[in-house]
């Protein structure tokens, strides 16, 4: 079985990879505690300067792995753990003493957003969008979508991103300060590479005093996320939730006959 997380290192760079193609990245508590790992090992690694976060297959990631959170005997429990490991990845990034420079090569979605919103620098190749898929399951915000998209994009673009579940495409993604480069698929590993070799030959203390001062609102972020995490696992108990989900497993379940067809 392959590591649901690789990391390798290049000289100063270190990059980490989401190895769960199959299932398009989609976050389990199994892949959550790989990844807070392998950023304590970056964090640890000796003459590291700069972190790659980038992923395998199509999708960037599907975010909460939705399908074993409906089958859940105990939704809040199973979501209370994922958000809490979630927070945890999230915070350790921001927490990092060097930069993380993201990759997303395809479609980010639900609380996958949240390893985009804590990363310091975002390449988009054309095929990558964001959607919260939200409100059609039931749902409340996760991963950041309240808490750290208005920052970026403004509170009206936010606000119509999760009210109507509006898909933000790669060219709007850089266009409202989401991304920072939007970069052809076939050239986004090495561009993303070369760029953070490029931040590695800054001055590291300088690099980590300014990500300080760029992250200063920390703790009050780490609060605001909590309240997402509370909110999230209130609404998951609702009739809503319910319904959302129950029509999701329908239609996983119809997609699963028709393939066996």
């Amino acid at each position: 079985m392959p590591n649901l997380v690789a990391i390798q290192s290049d000289g100063p760079v270190v990059t980490i990879t989401l190895n769960r193609p199959e299932q398009h990245n989609s976050f389990t508590p199994d892949l959550l505690a790989a990844l807070l790992d392998a950023l304590t090992a970056a964090r640890h690694h000796h003459g590291v300067r700069v972190a790659v976060l980038q992923a395998t297959g199509p999708s960037f990631s599907r975010g909460t792995d939705i399908a074993g959170l409906a089958g859940h005997a105990d939704r809040a429990l199973y979501a209370d753990q994922v958000l809490r490991q979630l927070h945890q990845v999230m915070l350790a990034v921001i927490d990092l003493p060097v930069p993380l420079v993201v990759a997303v090569q395809g479609p980010a979605t639900g609380s996958a957003m949240g390893l985009v919103l804590a990363a310091d620098v975002v390449l988009v190749a054309p095929e990558a969008s964001f959607t919260a898929y939200t409100t059609t399951l039931g749902l409340s915000p996760e991963g950041g979508w309240a808490t750290l998209l208005p920052r970026l994009i403004g509170q009206r673009r936010a606000a119509e991103a999760l009210l109507l579940e509006r898909p933000i495409s790669a060219a709007e993604a850089v266009a409202w300060g989401l991304a920072n480069r939007l970069v052809p698929a076939s050239h986004l590993a090495e561009e993303t590479q070369a760029l953070a070799h490029q931040m590695a030959a800054q001055l590291p203390g300088s690099i980590a005093c300014t990500r300080r001062l760029l992250w200063s609102e920390r703790d009050r972020l780490a609060a605001e996320l909590d309240r997402e995490r509370e909110l999230f696992c209130a609404q998951i108990q609702s009739i809503e939730a319910d319904i959302g989900l129950n029509a999701f497993l329908d239609r996983q379940r119809a997609m699963m006959t028709e393939a066996d067809l």
